[in-house]
């Protein structure tokens, strides 16, 4: 299935280059470009692409606030946005993924991870800089919302509890799979059960409320970064930088 991605950024050489990238790759479609970010959530409400990469600096609206019109909670039909920028600075991490972004990639990534993201992001994963991350989760560990983290609707079942260290860990669903020995539709069951109880949108809310509620963080093992694999470090490469 071809993935359908709209562009947006205010830097036309930079728009123009994200986008020869993704149109030469197989299975991507460049369906827009926008330089604004009311442009770009017009856009994106007319095309309905599978995936927005937004800049996080733009006229009009900003990417966070982009993000949250797009993706953000109460929105009917969210599209997957991936946040993408040249700073590398927690605030526009958290203010990005509070808002409903499924990726946060920083434009030296190299083509590679960006048209990672861009897969990762259409098929409900995350990926997020590795080396923004676990500062970024900590930090969230540490400042959720007034009250505490919020609690599941109902109590998570053993096998759910398992499926969310990892989830939170950046395992894939096949890797999830294989950890547990169980089938890959069992995995995506879980997981689904785990959106419906905390109320997550996706994968990398599920990753904000294990940290939250101390399942996983300073107190657990040594937490591999989201977005990383099992694999050999040969294999599997870097995500980012």
């Amino acid at each position: 299935m071809t993935v359908r991605v709209l562009v947006a950024d205010d830097q036309d050489l930079v728009r123009t280059g994200l986008s020869m990238i993704l149109d030469v790759q197989p299975g991507i479609e460049v369906v827009g470009q926008a330089a604004d970010g009311r442009v770009a959530v017009e856009m994106a409400r007319r095309l309905r692409p599978d995936v927005c990469l937004v800049d996080i600096q733009m006229p009009g609206l900003d990417g966070i606030e982009v993000t949250g019109l797009l993706a953000g909670r109460g929105v009917p039909d969210p599209v997957a946005v991936v946040v993408i920028t040249t700073f590398d600075l927690d605030e526009y991490v958290h203010g990005a993924l509070r808002a409903g972004a499924r990726g946060f990639l920083l434009k030296d990534a190299g083509p590679a991870l960006l048209v990672q993201a861009v897969h990762a992001a259409a098929a409900g994963d995350a990926l997020i800089a590795p080396n923004v991350t676990r500062r970024l989760l900590a930090a969230l560990a540490g400042s959720g919302p007034p009250g505490g983290p919020a609690q599941p609707v109902e109590p998570l079942t053993g096998r759910e509890e398992e499926v969310l260290a990892l989830v939170a860990r950046g395992r894939t669903n096949a890797e999830i799979a294989a950890e547990l020995f169980i089938g890959l539709t069992t995995v995506k069951t879980h997981v689904a059960g785990l959106l419906a109880k905390i109320g997550a949108r996706n994968r990398v809310e599920i990753a904000m409320w294990a940290y939250d509620t101390g399942r996983v963080g300073s107190g657990a093992a040594p937490v591999p970064l989201p977005g990383r694999s099992a694999r050999p470090a040969a294999r599997r490469g870097r995500r980012l930088r």
